[in-house]
């Protein structure tokens, strides 16, 4: 804890919007909320207690005192959560008595509360959307009964108890008028609303079953148990002339009208038609008080009415009417006493009425005041002095008096005196006021207004301004502490002016944001400044120029200070730390602990520094700062802290905040001691007064004086002439009260003989009556003796018998005790033994009991620790909890600081800005004409963007269309390029072996390339061999499929040839045979291969050719080439292929030659088979031996065969080597063309021929 003590002194300041928010704690304190404290002020003494209200609250929302005016109960919300504290107002200080906070049932906040007439119970409710009506015993936090008043979330505005009856109560609501009643642990309805659903803004019992409610229309209506027994309505007319009147419509349910005693009263209609009126408002009951002679209610702004009860009547008609007075000191005084009036209530002796407005206002008038102003309405009187009713935005004192100057956004200043507490001067304006700075002396102001800056002087009675700077919005300003120079702040500049020639001096420039904090330093030559860009510049007065700064664009800064000795600048901000800053930079930041800090002070000593924060707290810290949390924290307002000063002395602390309140604090250190400065002189008590109002007062002055002086003239005339008539009267009087006595005396004489005669009379007839009486006595006296001898006798005779029946009596109970005697034996012997067998078996049942003690024992420590065990478990796991919801909570309650500081900054915006709008409405009349003559041609362009617009729909939708095609499309290549991601995996392997497969396509390409060279050089010779070729090709590529067909065929062949065979004599028919059978076999065959190759070969055939196509291009451009490099070897070869051509034909030649011989000889075999036919197997063999021994003879014929065998091979060869590179994939033949069979070598060779 810190060892600096600050105690709240006295608060000036209203918090109206506060449910009940003022009461009566006895004839002379009344009781208000103000800033986060409920405040005791005693009228008479003028002394001011507080109640604070919680830790991190945020703000009371509804009071209420028990009727005993010993409970006080507050709401309010604390940490986002609904607390009610009851406190103990008898107890000094005033102690908490309960606390209730933990609810069953879902609630946001309390609105509105009362307490029970025997102040043991407490109703609370809450607010929409649960809109509960909680009924409490709030001494054992006890919720008796709770119920739902609305379910459509209208506004509940008042609930009430029965000043009777514990039992009932009442509840009030727009559309709502509901009597409860508590029975069997419930609250039940026990009225019925009939007619339409009036808003019904307050009510008041006036007795045990009747209550007064008011409505928004102005409307009265009296329900007794629940049903209404009278309606008024209060109607409110302005004049055209400014006058203003009141009349009372009254209607009841029987249709009786109740005048009030002043005038008659005109009907409903008639009002309505009145063509004197101009207009008719209903005015609004927010608030009603019941009295011992009937109540008081608001009747619309800045009125009261008073209504007293009819003798004969059940029914009440309006009696005084209350105002509200006109403020003279207002800018527009019309409407100073436009207040609602939201709360009233009387003393507990019914002698005063005190009444809080809307405007943070508080006002008293005594109730015999209305008595005496008959006819004419009463007026109010304020119970303190005029306060604020908007946020506080400037704040100021001074060195030679005990002055407080403050601004507001009400548009007001006031000047306080925070030694006597009371308010010296007070003034509006038209503009509003966002800063001020008060002299060292006391005697001038500086005002920072929304239009201008302005110097005033403070005179005895009045605020005057004697110089105007057109300086907008000046949001800070301050007079040195020498007072010759002030600073003055417009946006992010600071201008410096002079008190002594009032010109300015310099212009300080260099913050990129609104400067938020000016102050100066001890002896005048620097002064500091900080603002929402983060920047906090020392600037040197004598060179215009900063000294050091220290930017931290990241902070947001509220408010500076420098230490005594200007060596250390302190600075808070929006990052929730607090900045010690030397030399440019931050020596160090001691954190807010989650709040945001809105202003610091230090103290002139240097011992004490003061911070406010954004939820209203202040903390007292002394200096140097802690290392550790080391403050104490105070609740103080309920709204940010906007400015903090302590006095001069350092005995006070004054804070300002955003609800409208000043508090004065007194500061000590931690034994109590105040924290005091030498004071060598005591403060000022001069005031400004002007020359015209001095010479003005000296005037009225003398005129006062010669009319006193003419007045004791007249006095003195007038009291002669009243001794005069006196005189003669008294002389009168006496003349007659002289007769008055002797007639007097003449009357006692006559009586006091008629006393004598009486008294004589009486003496007599007493003397009769004492005889009388004595010879009655003496016969009394001898007649009762004879009977009290008679009496004696009697007693003696009974005496005797007595005694005889005593003895007799004695003898007989003798013998009843010797029987008893025995009787008594006999008992307590059968007792005893029966007692000996109860008493074995009670042991025994004692001995069960034990044992199942025992038992239940040992159960019951084992549930208890299980219990425990299960408690220690839901005890952490709430508490984690707990915790948890405190840190969310705490957090969020950092940002709604933030927020609330950024809604607060920018609703100060937007009022610049409507300043800037009312401006801007003028210059827009003037444009009003030049932009009807523009309208014309924003009609032509407007058709023109019309078309466009149509146009750019189109090609939107053309463009929206394509978007869709291209994220189709989009789709679509994302799946396409996971396909190819995948493909692309699967074809690695695959490249490798294409890889090594290319390397072996290149090597054989080289080969190829070397064959074809051959090839085209053998093209020119050997075209015939091509059909032998390409019928060769299709035999080696069917011969698998046609190899069965083949066989059969050779077998039909040989078969045929065999018939043949049997015409070798016949060589005519053997032609024909052989012809025949040619034509059989050999046609058939080339067809039969032909139609095969149709459809495979055109299929073959276009694939190739496509191929070749492409690669026949590349090819030729290679042949060119090598065309050239390899001509010589043309040449040769083509040389070589001549020669060989011609030995080609040369053995064509003789190949001829030889098969002519064989057929010759093959004929001479025919003959001689016919001549022999019987041996013509034998002739078989010798066919082989002549075709044989032919060739044998001829050696040409066997190299002719010998260069075909070899040919033959080569060629063989060369289609190998062609179908290798064919089963290669990528290569094909060159010219697409097949190289005929060599079986087809005889038909060739035939059409050569």
């Amino acid at each position: 804890m810190s060892s600096v003590v600050a105690q709240s002194l006295h608060v000036f300041g209203l918090r109206a919007h506060v449910a009940n928010n003022i009461f009566f704690f006895d004839e002379q304190t009344v009781m208000f909320p103000s800033g986060n404290h409920c405040v005791k002020y005693n009228v008479d003494q003028k002394w001011q207690k507080f109640i604070p209200g919680s830790d991190k609250s945020q703000g009371m929302l509804a009071l209420s005192i028990s009727p005993n005016r010993r409970y006080l109960a507050i709401s309010e919300t604390v940490q986002e959560k609904p607390v009610i504290t009851i406190y103990e107002l008898s107890s000094i200080p005033c102690r908490k008595r309960k606390v209730l906070s933990n609810f069953d049932f879902p609630v946001q906040k309390f609105i509105s509360m009362a307490f029970s007439p025997d102040s043991k119970y407490l109703l609370a409710q809450t607010s929409a959307p649960e809109s509960n009506l909680v009924y409490w015993l709030w001494g054992k936090q006890k919720v008796m009964a709770i119920i739902r008043t609305d379910i459509q979330n209208n506004p509940i505005y008042q609930v009430s108890f029965n000043p009777q009856d514990n039992t009932q109560v009442c509840v009030t609501g727009n559309g709502i008028f509901k009597l409860l009643r508590f029975t069997e642990g419930t609250l039940k309805q026990t009225n019925f609303q009939r007619g339409e659903p009036q808003n019904y803004l307050a009510h008041a019992w006036v007795s045990e079953d009747r209550i007064i409610v008011g409505t928004d229309t102005g409307k009265l209506f009296l329900f007794e148990s629940g049903d209404q027994r009278w309606e008024t309505s209060i109607m409110v007319k302005e004049a055209t002339s400014g006058s203003k009147s009141l009349d009372i419509i009254q209607e009841s349910e029987s249709l009786i009208e109740f005048p009030p005693a002043s005038s008659p009263v005109p009907s409903y209609e008639q009002i309505l038609t009145a063509s004197n009126y101009s207009q008719l408002s209903m005015p609004q009951v927010f608030t009603i008080a019941a009295y011992s002679k009937g109540f008081a209610c608001s009747a619309g702004p800045g009125r009261v009415l008073l209504f007293e009860k009819i003798e004969e009547k059940d029914f009440y008609r309006e009696s005084r009417e209350i105002r509200i007075p006109v403020d003279p000191q207002s800018n527009d005084p019309s409407q100073s006493d436009k207040q609602d009036i939201l709360c009233m209530c009387f003393s507990p002796s019914e002698e005063t009425l005190v009444a809080s407005t809307s405007k943070n206002q508080l006002y008293s008038i005594t109730m015999s005041l209305t008595e005496i102003s008959k006819g004419e309405p009463a007026h109010f009187e304020y119970l303190m002095y005029p306060l604020h009713s908007a946020s506080i935005t400037g704040l100021a004192t001074c060195i030679r008096k005990p002055l407080i100057a403050t601004c507001s956004l009400d548009r007001s200043i006031r000047i306080w005196n925070y030694e006597s507490n009371t308010l010296e001067l007070f003034k509006e304006y038209q503009e509003e006021a966002y800063s001020i700075s008060l002299h060292p002396s006391g005697h001038y102001i500086v005002v920072g207004f929304a239009d201008k800056l302005r110097l005033m002087n403070l005179l005895i009675d009045d605020i005057r301004s004697f110089k105007e700077y057109s300086v907008r919005g000046c949001k800070e300003c301050a007079f040195s502490n020498g007072g010759h120079l002030f600073a003055a702040v417009n946006g992010n500049v600071i201008h410096i002016f002079t008190t002594t020639s009032l010109e300015n001096i310099s212009n300080l420039k260099g913050h990129t944001g609104k400067v938020r904090s000016v102050v100066w330093n001890a002896d005048d030559s620097k002064l500091i400044s900080g603002g929402t860009d983060g920047a906090v510049y020392e600037w040197n007065l004598s060179s215009g120029k900063r000294e050091t700064e220290c930017v931290l664009k990241s902070c947001s800064y509220n408010c500076v200070a420098i230490s005594p000795d200007s060596k250390i600048i302190f600075a808070v901000g929006s990052d929730q730390t607090l900045k010690e800053i030397a030399d440019s930079s931050v020596l160090r930041e001691m954190s807010a602990y989650e709040v945001v800090y809105t202003a610091i002070v230090i103290s002139h000593s240097g011992r004490m520094m003061f911070v406010g924060t954004s939820i209203g707290t202040i903390r007292a810290m002394k200096y140097p700062l802690p290392l550790q949390k080391e403050f104490n924290e105070y609740q103080a307002h309920a709204g940010p802290v906007t400015k903090m000063l302590l006095t001069f002395d350092d005995q006070f602390l004054l804070t300002a905040a955003d609800d409208g309140c000043l508090f004065t604090w007194k500061v000590f250190d931690k034994d109590g001691r105040g924290i005091k400065r030498e004071r060598e002189v005591g403060f000022a008590g001069e005031v400004l007064v002007t020359k015209t109002d001095m010479e003005e007062k000296a005037q009225i002055m003398l005129e006062l004086k010669t009319r006193v002086e003419e007045l004791k003239m007249e006095n003195e005339y007038q009291l002669r002439l009243k001794d005069m008539n006196y005189t003669e009267k008294i002389k009168e009087l006496t003349d007659k009260f002289v007769q008055e006595m002797e007639s007097l005396k003449t009357k006692n004489q006559v009586l006091k003989t008629e006393k004598d005669k009486q008294d004589v009379s009486h003496r007599e007839h007493i003397e009769d009556l004492l005889d009388k009486q004595s010879r009655e006595l003496q016969d009394l006296e001898s007649s009762n003796n004879q009977k009290l001898l008679l009496e004696y006798e009697k007693y003696q005779e009974l005496q005797l018998k007595s005694q005889r029946m005593q003895e007799e009596y004695e003898k007989q109970l003798r013998d009843n005790d010797e029987t008893k005697s025995q009787a008594l034996e006999e008992l307590t012997e059968f007792y005893e033994a029966k007692l000996q067998e109860k008493t074995t078996l009670l042991e025994e049942a004692q001995e069960d009991v034990r044992q199942q003690l025992r038992e239940f024992e040992e159960t019951k420590k084992q549930i208890e620790e299980d219990e425990d065990r299960e408690i220690q478990d839901i005890k952490t796991k709430y508490e984690k909890k707990l915790r948890d919801e405190k840190e969310s909570n705490l957090r969020l309650k950092g940002e709604t600081g933030i927020m609330r500081k950024k809604f607060s900054s920018l609703q100060k915006d937007i009022e610049e800005r409507t300043n800037d709008i009312d401006v801007l409405k003028g210059e827009q009349v003037k444009l009003q004409g030049v932009i009807k003559s523009l309208e014309k041609d924003i009609q032509g362009h407007k058709r023109e963007i019309q078309e466009r617009d149509e146009t750019i729909q189109d090609k939107e939708k053309r463009i929206y269309d394509m978007k869709k095609k291209n994220q189709e499309l989009e789709k679509f290549k994302f799946v396409l390029d996971y396909k190819i991601k995948e493909l692309k995996k699967q074809i690695e392997p695959r490249e490798n072996e294409i890889k090594v497969m290319k390397e072996q396509i290149q090597e054989m390409e080289a080969e190829l390339e070397h064959f074809h060279k051959q090839n085209t050089q053998l093209e020119l010779n050997i075209t015939e061999l091509w059909q032998k070729l390409r019928a060769t090709d299709q035999e080696m590529r069917r011969e698998r499929q046609k190899e069965r067909d083949l066989e059969a065929l050779v077998k039909r062949f040989k078969t045929d040839l065999h018939n043949c065979v049997a015409f070798i004599q016949e060589p005519r028919l053997l032609k024909e045979k052989v012809r025949a059978l040619f034509e059989k076999y050999v046609q058939r065959a080339d067809m039969v291969e032909i139609a095969g190759l149709n459809t495979d070969l055109q299929q073959e055939y276009a694939r190739q050719r496509e191929h070749l196509e492409k690669s026949l291009t590349t090819v030729k451009k290679k042949v060119v080439k090598e065309k050239e490099l390899h001509r010589t070897d043309y040449v040769r070869i083509m040389q070589e292929n001549v020669s060989l051509i011609k030995e080609i034909n040369e053995l064509r030649r003789e190949l001829k030659f030889t098969r002519s011989q064989v057929y010759d000889l093959e004929s001479a075999l025919k003959l001689t088979k016919k001549i022999r036919p019987q041996e013509a197997p034998e002739a078989v063999p010798s066919k082989e031996s002549l075709s044989v021994s032919p060739t044998m003879r001829l050696n040409e014929q066997e190299e002719t065969g010998r260069i075909i065998e070899m040919q033959r091979l080569e060629i063989q060869r060369l289609r190998d080597q062609i179908q290798e590179q064919d089963q290669v994939p990528g290569l094909h033949t060159l010219a697409g063309i097949r190289l005929p069979s060599l079986n087809s070598e005889m038909d060739f060779e035939v059409e050569t021929r």
